[in-house]
Protein backbone atom coordinates (compact mmCIF):
# COMPACT_ATOMS: atom_id res chain seq x y z
CA UNK A 1 0.00 0.00 0.00
CA UNK A 2 2.75 2.22 0.90
CA UNK A 3 4.94 1.41 -2.24
CA UNK A 4 1.69 2.25 -4.35
CA UNK A 5 0.80 5.61 -1.99
CA UNK A 6 4.41 6.40 -2.86
CA UNK A 7 4.02 6.05 -6.33
CA UNK A 8 0.64 7.71 -7.11
CA UNK A 9 2.52 11.19 -4.95
CA UNK A 10 5.43 10.77 -7.43
CA UNK A 11 3.50 11.07 -10.77
CA UNK A 12 1.22 13.88 -8.96
CA UNK A 13 4.27 15.93 -8.03
CA UNK A 14 5.95 15.25 -11.35
CA UNK A 15 3.46 16.63 -13.25
CA UNK A 16 1.47 18.69 -10.57
CA UNK A 17 1.53 22.83 -10.08
CA UNK A 18 4.57 23.94 -7.67
CA UNK A 19 1.55 24.31 -4.48
CA UNK A 20 0.60 20.51 -5.75
CA UNK A 21 4.27 19.62 -5.44
CA UNK A 22 4.65 21.11 -1.93
CA UNK A 23 1.22 19.51 -0.44
CA UNK A 24 2.73 15.79 -1.80
CA UNK A 25 5.80 16.91 -0.56
CA UNK A 26 4.56 17.73 3.22
CA UNK A 27 2.19 14.83 2.67
CA UNK A 28 5.09 12.07 2.07
CA UNK A 29 6.92 13.59 5.51
CA UNK A 30 4.27 12.81 7.31
CA UNK A 31 3.13 9.61 5.52
CA UNK A 32 6.82 8.16 6.30
CA UNK A 33 6.83 8.26 9.93
CA UNK A 34 10.69 9.39 9.91
CA UNK A 35 12.85 11.86 8.75
CA UNK A 36 13.49 12.45 5.22
CA UNK A 37 16.78 13.29 3.94
CA UNK A 38 16.90 15.35 0.32
CA UNK A 39 17.43 12.54 -1.56
CA UNK A 40 14.73 9.79 -0.20
CA UNK A 41 12.42 12.94 -0.92
CA UNK A 42 13.66 13.69 -4.85
CA UNK A 43 13.19 9.94 -5.52
CA UNK A 44 10.45 9.28 -3.54
CA UNK A 45 8.62 12.02 -5.73
CA UNK A 46 10.16 11.48 -8.94
CA UNK A 47 11.67 15.20 -8.67
CA UNK A 48 14.98 16.19 -9.40
CA UNK A 49 17.06 17.09 -6.38
CA UNK A 50 17.55 21.06 -7.39
CA UNK A 51 13.10 21.28 -7.52
CA UNK A 52 13.15 18.95 -4.22
CA UNK A 53 15.84 21.76 -2.37
CA UNK A 54 13.84 24.48 -3.99
CA UNK A 55 10.41 23.34 -2.37
CA UNK A 56 11.98 21.91 1.03
CA UNK A 57 13.89 25.60 1.39
CA UNK A 58 10.18 27.53 1.12
CA UNK A 59 8.47 24.94 3.41
CA UNK A 60 11.26 25.66 5.45
CA UNK A 61 11.07 29.15 5.67
CA UNK A 62 7.40 28.80 6.14
CA UNK A 63 7.99 26.59 9.12
CA UNK A 64 5.77 23.17 7.54
CA UNK A 65 8.88 21.44 7.84
CA UNK A 66 12.01 21.25 9.94
CA UNK A 67 15.47 20.38 9.99
CA UNK A 68 16.12 17.35 12.20
CA UNK A 69 19.07 16.42 14.88
CA UNK A 70 20.87 15.13 11.51
CA UNK A 71 20.80 18.43 9.72
CA UNK A 72 20.90 16.73 6.47
CA UNK A 73 16.66 15.29 6.87
CA UNK A 74 13.59 17.03 7.22
CA UNK A 75 10.77 16.48 9.65
CA UNK A 76 7.24 18.11 10.38
CA UNK A 77 7.60 21.31 11.42
CA UNK A 78 5.33 23.27 14.02
CA UNK A 79 2.98 25.00 11.44
CA UNK A 80 2.33 21.93 9.69
CA UNK A 81 1.57 20.80 13.45
CA UNK A 82 -0.57 23.29 13.77
CA UNK A 83 -2.29 23.37 11.12
CA UNK A 84 -3.08 19.55 11.93
CA UNK A 85 -4.22 20.45 15.66
CA UNK A 86 -6.55 23.16 13.69
CA UNK A 87 -7.84 21.01 11.86
CA UNK A 88 -9.20 18.39 14.22
CA UNK A 89 -9.96 20.63 16.55
CA UNK A 90 -12.45 22.36 13.50
CA UNK A 91 -13.99 18.53 13.92
CA UNK A 92 -14.71 18.92 17.26
CA UNK A 93 -16.20 22.15 16.90
CA UNK A 94 -18.65 20.81 14.19
CA UNK A 95 -19.28 17.96 16.41
CA UNK A 96 -20.34 20.46 19.26
CA UNK A 97 -22.43 22.58 17.01
CA UNK A 98 -24.07 19.28 15.82
CA UNK A 99 -24.72 17.82 19.75
CA UNK A 100 -26.60 21.06 20.19
CA UNK A 101 -28.70 21.07 17.45
CA UNK A 102 -29.33 17.45 18.01
CA UNK A 103 -30.09 18.56 21.89
CA UNK A 104 -32.43 21.04 20.38
CA UNK A 105 -34.05 19.09 18.32
CA UNK A 106 -35.05 16.97 21.01
CA UNK A 107 -36.40 19.50 23.24
CA UNK A 108 -39.07 21.19 20.65
CA UNK A 109 -39.99 18.16 18.61
CA UNK A 110 -39.51 20.09 15.45
CA UNK A 111 -36.62 19.87 12.65
CA UNK A 112 -33.84 22.43 13.03
CA UNK A 113 -30.99 24.13 10.61
CA UNK A 114 -27.63 25.45 10.94
CA UNK A 115 -27.30 27.94 8.45
CA UNK A 116 -24.93 30.76 6.89
CA UNK A 117 -25.26 33.18 4.05
CA UNK A 118 -22.94 32.57 1.19
CA UNK A 119 -22.87 35.11 -2.04
CA UNK A 120 -27.02 35.46 -2.72
CA UNK A 121 -27.96 32.23 -1.17
CA UNK A 122 -28.55 30.46 2.11
CA UNK A 123 -25.99 27.67 3.10
CA UNK A 124 -26.94 24.70 5.28
CA UNK A 125 -24.28 24.11 7.70
CA UNK A 126 -25.51 21.00 9.43
CA UNK A 127 -29.11 19.93 10.23
CA UNK A 128 -31.18 17.36 12.43
CA UNK A 129 -34.51 15.99 11.58
CA UNK A 130 -37.18 15.43 14.20
CA UNK A 131 -38.49 11.72 14.02
CA UNK A 132 -41.48 12.71 12.12
CA UNK A 133 -43.12 9.94 9.18
CA UNK A 134 -43.21 13.48 7.00
CA UNK A 135 -39.71 14.71 6.66
CA UNK A 136 -38.05 16.83 4.26
CA UNK A 137 -34.39 15.59 2.62
CA UNK A 138 -32.01 18.61 2.63
CA UNK A 139 -28.14 17.59 2.81
CA UNK A 140 -25.43 19.65 4.13
CA UNK A 141 -23.85 21.87 1.90
CA UNK A 142 -27.00 22.36 -0.54
CA UNK A 143 -27.80 25.81 -1.14
CA UNK A 144 -31.75 27.45 -1.24
CA UNK A 145 -33.05 30.59 -1.81
CA UNK A 146 -32.63 33.90 0.24
CA UNK A 147 -35.87 35.48 -0.58
CA UNK A 148 -38.34 32.78 0.62
CA UNK A 149 -36.40 30.94 3.38
CA UNK A 150 -36.56 32.18 7.50
CA UNK A 151 -32.57 32.17 7.21
CA UNK A 152 -32.52 33.86 4.26
CA UNK A 153 -34.67 36.51 4.95
CA UNK A 154 -33.12 37.01 8.49
CA UNK A 155 -29.64 37.71 6.29
CA UNK A 156 -30.98 40.54 4.77
CA UNK A 157 -33.00 42.04 7.58
CA UNK A 158 -29.65 42.19 9.12
CA UNK A 159 -27.74 43.29 6.19
CA UNK A 160 -27.37 47.45 6.11
CA UNK A 161 -29.54 49.25 3.05
CA UNK A 162 -26.98 49.48 0.90
CA UNK A 163 -26.24 45.75 1.17
CA UNK A 164 -29.65 44.92 0.90
CA UNK A 165 -30.36 46.91 -1.98
CA UNK A 166 -27.69 45.40 -3.96
CA UNK A 167 -28.45 42.24 -2.92
CA UNK A 168 -32.21 42.32 -3.73
CA UNK A 169 -31.19 44.12 -7.10
CA UNK A 170 -29.50 40.45 -8.05
CA UNK A 171 -32.55 38.13 -6.92
CA UNK A 172 -34.59 36.87 -9.44
CA UNK A 173 -37.48 36.54 -6.92
CA UNK A 174 -38.62 32.78 -8.24
CA UNK A 175 -42.49 32.09 -7.07
CA UNK A 176 -42.10 28.53 -5.70
CA UNK A 177 -45.41 28.83 -3.81
CA UNK A 178 -48.46 31.47 -3.86
CA UNK A 179 -46.78 32.93 -0.63
CA UNK A 180 -43.99 33.69 -2.12
CA UNK A 181 -42.24 37.29 -2.24
CA UNK A 182 -41.54 37.94 -5.32
CA UNK A 183 -41.43 41.65 -5.21
CA UNK A 184 -37.78 43.73 -4.14
CA UNK A 185 -40.43 46.24 -2.39
CA UNK A 186 -42.30 43.18 -0.37
CA UNK A 187 -39.17 41.91 0.68
CA UNK A 188 -37.82 44.97 2.32
CA UNK A 189 -40.95 45.69 4.29
CA UNK A 190 -40.61 42.08 5.62
CA UNK A 191 -37.03 42.58 6.19
CA UNK A 192 -38.30 45.73 8.20
CA UNK A 193 -40.44 43.85 10.06
CA UNK A 194 -37.62 41.47 10.76
CA UNK A 195 -35.37 43.74 11.85
CA UNK A 196 -37.99 45.02 14.68
CA UNK A 197 -38.76 41.21 15.68
CA UNK A 198 -35.46 40.07 15.86
CA UNK A 199 -36.09 36.48 14.08
CA UNK A 200 -37.84 35.83 10.51
CA UNK A 201 -40.55 33.50 9.76
CA UNK A 202 -41.29 31.76 6.65
CA UNK A 203 -45.01 31.25 6.48
CA UNK A 204 -45.27 28.59 3.53
CA UNK A 205 -42.74 31.05 0.99
CA UNK A 206 -40.78 28.17 0.36
CA UNK A 207 -42.28 25.16 0.18
CA UNK A 208 -46.25 24.91 0.32
CA UNK A 209 -47.30 23.02 4.19
CA UNK A 210 -44.15 24.13 5.57
CA UNK A 211 -43.47 27.09 8.18
CA UNK A 212 -40.29 27.91 9.94
CA UNK A 213 -38.67 30.42 11.90
CA UNK A 214 -35.07 31.73 12.34
CA UNK A 215 -33.21 33.11 14.87
CA UNK A 216 -29.74 35.07 14.38
CA UNK A 217 -26.27 34.01 15.37
CA UNK A 218 -24.05 36.57 16.13
CA UNK A 219 -20.28 36.99 16.48
CA UNK A 220 -18.22 38.19 19.12
CA UNK A 221 -18.65 41.93 17.75
CA UNK A 222 -22.87 41.16 17.21
CA UNK A 223 -22.50 40.61 13.55
CA UNK A 224 -24.56 38.07 12.20
CA UNK A 225 -23.01 35.55 11.30
CA UNK A 226 -25.40 32.17 11.14
CA UNK A 227 -28.84 31.32 12.03
CA UNK A 228 -30.38 28.45 13.83
CA UNK A 229 -33.83 27.78 12.19
CA UNK A 230 -36.80 25.58 13.20
CA UNK A 231 -39.35 24.04 10.64
CA UNK A 232 -42.24 21.80 10.30
CA UNK A 233 -45.88 21.10 8.39
CA UNK A 234 -49.06 23.45 9.73
CA UNK A 235 -50.81 20.61 9.58
CA UNK A 236 -49.21 20.31 13.30
CA UNK A 237 -47.55 23.67 13.85
CA UNK A 238 -49.11 26.93 13.60
CA UNK A 239 -47.37 30.64 13.70
CA UNK A 240 -48.46 31.18 17.28
CA UNK A 241 -47.31 27.58 18.48
CA UNK A 242 -43.95 27.84 16.57
CA UNK A 243 -43.25 31.77 18.17
CA UNK A 244 -43.49 29.68 21.66
CA UNK A 245 -40.00 28.29 20.62
CA UNK A 246 -38.00 31.53 20.50
CA UNK A 247 -36.69 31.36 23.92
CA UNK A 248 -35.06 27.85 23.61
CA UNK A 249 -34.12 28.86 19.95
CA UNK A 250 -32.14 31.96 21.08
CA UNK A 251 -30.63 29.96 24.03
CA UNK A 252 -29.41 27.77 21.54
CA UNK A 253 -28.31 30.56 19.33
CA UNK A 254 -26.38 31.73 21.93
CA UNK A 255 -24.33 28.37 23.08
CA UNK A 256 -24.06 28.08 19.11
CA UNK A 257 -22.47 32.16 18.88
CA UNK A 258 -19.56 30.38 21.07
CA UNK A 259 -18.62 28.29 18.53
CA UNK A 260 -18.47 30.14 15.74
Amino acid sequence: MRQSLSSSAASAATTGSSAERSLRLLAFITGAGRPLTLAEIATGLGLPKATAHRLCNQLLQMGFIARDIDERAFAVGPALRKLAFDALTHSTVRGLRHALLTDLVARLGETCNFTTLDGVEVLYLDRVEAPWPWRLQFDVGVHVPLHCTASGKLFLASMNSERRARILGQLEFARLTPNTLTTAAALRKDCERTAANGYAVDMEEFIAGLIAVAVPVRDAVGEVRAAIAMHGPVTRLSLDGMLKHLPALKVAAGRMSLLL
